[in-house]
Order: C-alpha cells, then sequence, then structure tokens
C-alpha cells in the first residue's frame, strides 16, 4: 500500500489514479458483476435499513435540522470505537468530510419530501441518483453507454408522471417531489465520493468522520432557524434511535461498507429496492401521506430506467463510477 492508502496496482489515466478490474474481474470497476455472498448479505441488510428511514422520517416531529445532527452524531458515535483501531491519512479525511457535508444537504432533501410528498413518490424519485451519477460520469469525461441514455430518458418520462400527477394533486407534494430529485443528486455525489475516500481508509474511520461532519454541518442549521435540539417527548427519542440503529447504521453504514470492494452503481442499482420496502412499511403502518394509485406507471418507469443505467454489457463497462 502507498502512502496515501491507495493501491499500489493502480494506473495513471489522464492524471487520475484509478484501480482497474483485475484479471479476475472483480473490483469496484466492474459495473456488471454482482457482489460476493457476503456483500450481497450486507447490501440486503442496507435496503431494509434504508428502507425503513422514508417511514419512520415522516413518523417524527423533530425539526427536520435536529432530527438530521442526532441521527448522524449517533451513527458517528456507534462507530467512532472501530474506527480508533485504524490510521487515517489526509486525502482519506478531505474527502470523508466532503462527503459528510453532501450527505447532510441531502438529507435536508430527502426528509423534507418524506414529509411534503408520500413515501413512495419520495423514494422512487430519489432512487434516481444513478442517472446522476452517469452525468458526473460524462461530465468527467468518461463514456456513457446507448443503453443508458435509453434507460435515463425512460426515468426522465416517470419522474414527469410523478411530479406531473403530484403537481395536480397539490402544490406540497410537487414541492416534495422536487426535493427528492435534489436529494438525489447528492446522494449520488456522496457515493462517488465516498467510494473514492475508502479506496484510502478504512470504512469505520470514513462512517466516523463523514457522519460526525454531517451531524455538525446539520447543527447550525437547527440553531440559526431557531428550531428546538433537545426537549423532546420520550416517543421522538425512539424514533430517532430506530432511524439511528436501521437507516444509519443497518442501512448506510452496511451499503458503505460494500464501497470498497463493490461498484458504486451496483450498489445504486440494489438501493432501488428501498422503494417498495419504504411503500410497503408506510402502507401497512398507514404512515404518513398515502399515495395515489396513479404514480404507480411513473414509479415503476423510474426503477426500470434506472435498472438500463446501472446494468451494463461486459465490453461497455470500464467507465470509473
Amino acid at each position: 500500500m502507498e502512502s496515501d492508502g491507495v493501491k499500489s496496482d493502480g494506473v495513471e489515466s489522464g492524471g487520475v489514479k484509478s484501480n482497474r478490474v483485475t484479471s479476475s474481474g472483480t473490483g469496484i470497476n466492474n459495473h456488471t458483476q454482482l457482489p460476493a455472498r457476503p456483500d450481497l448479505i450486507r447490501l440486503t441488510i442496507g435496503v431494509f435499513g434504508v428502507g425503513s428511514s422514508g417511514p419512520l422520517i415522516a413518523l417524527s416531529a423533530m425539526p427536520v435540522p435536529t432530527l438530521i445532527f442526532w441521527r448522524n452524531l449517533g451513527g458517528a458515535l456507534l462507530t467512532l470505537p472501530f474506527a480508533l483501531r485504524h490510521k487515517v491519512n489526509r486525502t482519506g479525511v478531505q474527502l470523508a468530510a466532503l462527503a459528510g457535508v453532501l450527505l447532510a444537504v441531502h438529507f435536508v432533501g430527502f426528509f423534507i419530501s418524506m414529509r411534503m410528498t408520500s413515501v413512495a413518490a419520495g423514494t422512487a424519485l430519489a432512487a434516481t441518483q444513478p442517472i446522476y451519477a452517469a452525468f458526473f460520469v460524462k461530465l468527467m469525461g468518461g463514456h456513457i453507454p446507448t443503453k443508458a441514455w435509453v434507460g435515463m430518458f425512460i426515468s426522465f418520462v416517470g419522474v414527469l408522471l410523478v411530479t406531473g400527477i403530484d403537481l395536480r394533486l397539490d402544490r406540497r407534494s410537487f414541492l416534495g417531489d422536487l426535493a427528492a430529485l435534489i436529494a438525489a443528486g447528492l446522494a449520488a455525489a456522496y457515493m462517488l465520493i465516498g467510494s473514492r475516500a475508502q479506496q484510502r481508509m478504512e470504512t469505520t474511520s470514513y462512517t466516523t468522520i463523514c457522519y460526525f461532519v454531517c451531524s455538525i454541518t446539520a447543527l447550525p442549521m437547527a440553531l440559526l432557524l431557531g428550531y428546538e435540539v433537545i426537549d423532546f417527548s420520550a416517543r421522538e427519542w425512539w424514533i430517532l434511535l430506530g432511524l439511528i440503529l436501521g437507516a444509519q447504521i443497518l442501512g448506510h453504514t452496511m451499503f458503505n461498507s460494500t464501497l470498497k470492494r463493490v461498484s458504486p452503481a451496483i450498489v445504486s442499482m440494489i438501493v432501488f429496492f428501498e422503494v417498495p420496502v419504504a411503500a410497503i412499511l408506510a402502507f401497512v403502518f398507514d404512515i404518513g401521506k398515502q399515495p395515489s394509485l396513479s404514480i404507480i406507471p411513473g414509479v415503476v418507469l423510474i426503477l426500470f430506467g434506472c435498472t438500463l443505467v446501472v446494468v451494463r454489457k461486459e465490453k461497455e463497462t470500464g467507465v470509473e463510477l
């Protein structure tokens, strides 16, 4: 390992160091190969973890910045004992801190969407993050296959259907949809930067720094806006504990733990399953605003289009996401 924690078999391409896929066909740049069984188990747990996030956010009455602060501070404290066993480097810390800021702003958008629109619509629109990732790759000079562009167009049609229906229903739902779309773009940037950070540091070190920076980014928002930070009922603290243990530790942390070995594109694809999990939980427990059945075609188009974005033929791989 080199001093910055990047594997020494990385190659230089246009001034950017990139870890290529090994002869065995594994690695974070292989965007078609399914993860090994241990990572599939982690990702499955992660889906149920993040799937619980939307319903719990809709159920909570804590102000959004306050909820973000406590949720991420709790996550950072839980991973801190494991992080202390590992060394870190400056580049990794900088990337983790940047990811923390992006995560905080992502959470603001996502939390707002969960309270303004239905859980099903919000999580479906937030699941468009692979489309944003593809655009980011294109901006950095990467190649985007034709099938991925087709998938983006299909998802865009789905977005128009969902947001158009919500706009006809009420303005609040439409604004919640827009917040979810913004959150999706920030989630893509957070995942891409997190993947790079974890090539330089251990996952527990990354999550501790990322979650802590996220929490201290949200705290000034809460204080400046005059929101309550401490005085809440026991019910609110129990909901918060559920978010920390479920969405943060079993959700985000499980996903982050796979990014050292699994392509962010594959992780993003598996995150799609958060949508039905969140929708089912919200329906069963009657949490938050219930969606109109008319949004179902739009949700299906979003998920199908996103799948086309991240599932590619072997000859189309090689773009670092």
